[in-house]
């Protein structure tokens, strides 16, 4: 497989997880303290986790949490945020223009920061109220953030069951999800890897991801066009605009918004011959029970997704990490 380390894949996830400790000693505290809610904030991809994040508590929790854009929080404010207000958020750099700016109007206002930063060093942390270290599997950290609050709240009863089967079996499974990934990813790109346009479906805890899929690794990575639409939503417009030949992916998760995503894949072939489907549930979980595999579609899609960038990057001989404007001019 191409560019594809299956053991540092499956130490990253594992460290990842190993978080929780660290994660938990930062929030039982808070919790207890008393926090009036919880935001989500960020930028482009981090943004996009937010969304993830909000709608993973949203059907399951009473707790308020919503999601916020770090540029629209500069010029608009927001007064739900307050210094009772936890604010989550993350960056691999730390010195992301929005987010520096965002971060001093939230301890203007004395907001509780929990930041993960990729580097340690970032000069973003020594303006975070708690900052925790590690590359990459941000997801999966904000994740672990909503449950640990929703089990504080007496939401997740289930919550040391699900990160048992975690911590034994999910790094693994999604490493294997990858595996037998490749083979589609690669079809998938050699079809769609010079697209004029190509539209992205998803609903649920899948939409962030989406949207992130659609704009950070497309665009801004591959420079392909695209538009994320949310299943919803697809009804509303979008389907107006699709032919034949109009290449279109629609995310179809075990999560409660399923019958959403269903709803466009059972439609696309009425007016579509250029669709793909791309089900969670076509990919086994060992050792995950069946009630959990809804919160964990995001990161099935995700190994999927990876595995399509890998060839899609190969096959257009543009390395996903080249920009043309991004950090690149003043702006």
């Amino acid at each position: 497989m191409r560019k594809f380390n299956k053991q540092e894949l499956i130490q990253s996830m594992d460290g990842a997880l190993k978080l929780r400790g660290k994660i938990n000693e930062i929030i039982d505290p808070l919790f207890n303290k008393g926090i009036s809610n919880i935001c989500w904030l960020g930028i482009g991809g981090t943004y996009a986790s937010g969304m993830q994040a909000n709608i993973h508590m949203k059907e399951k929790s009473a707790l308020e949490t919503f999601y916020q854009n770090a540029a629209e929080y500069i010029v608009t404010g927001n007064k739900r945020i307050t210094d009772k207000t936890l604010v989550i958020i993350s960056s691999v750099t730390g010195n992301t223009k929005e987010m520096v700016e965002a971060v001093k109007k939230l301890n203007e206002v004395g907001a509780t920061i929990l930041g993960f930063m990729d580097d340690p060093k970032a000069k973003l942390v020594s303006s975070l109220t708690y900052c925790i270290s590690y590359p990459e599997n941000e997801q999966l950290k904000f994740f672990m953030v909503g449950d640990r609050l929703m089990y504080l709240n007496g939401e997740f009863p289930d919550y040391e069951d699900f990160y048992q089967e975690m911590e034994q079996y999910f790094a693994q499974d999604i490493a294997e999800v990858s595996v037998k990934a490749d083979a589609f990813a690669k079809d998938f790109a050699q079809k769609h890897h010079d697209d004029a346009i190509h539209y992205f479906v998803g609903a649920g805890n899948q939409w962030g991801a989406t949207y992130s899929y659609a704009m950070c690794y497309w665009e801004e990575q591959h420079w392909l066009k695209t538009r994320a639409v949310e299943a919803a939503e697809f009804f509303h417009g979008m389907f107006e605009i699709i032919d034949r030949d109009t290449p279109v992916t629609v995310y179809v998760g075990e999560d409660s918004q399923r019958p959403l995503s269903e709803r466009v894949a059972h439609f696309l072939p009425e007016i579509c011959g250029n669709y793909t489907i791309i089900d969670a549930k076509d990919y086994d979980l060992p050792g995950i029970s069946e009630k959990y595999r809804g919160t964990l579609s995001p990161f099935v899609f995700h190994a999927i997704n990876n595995r399509i960038d890998i060839h899609i990057e190969h096959l257009n001989r543009h390395p996903m990490d080249i920009r043309r404007y991004y950090r690149a001019l003043d702006y």
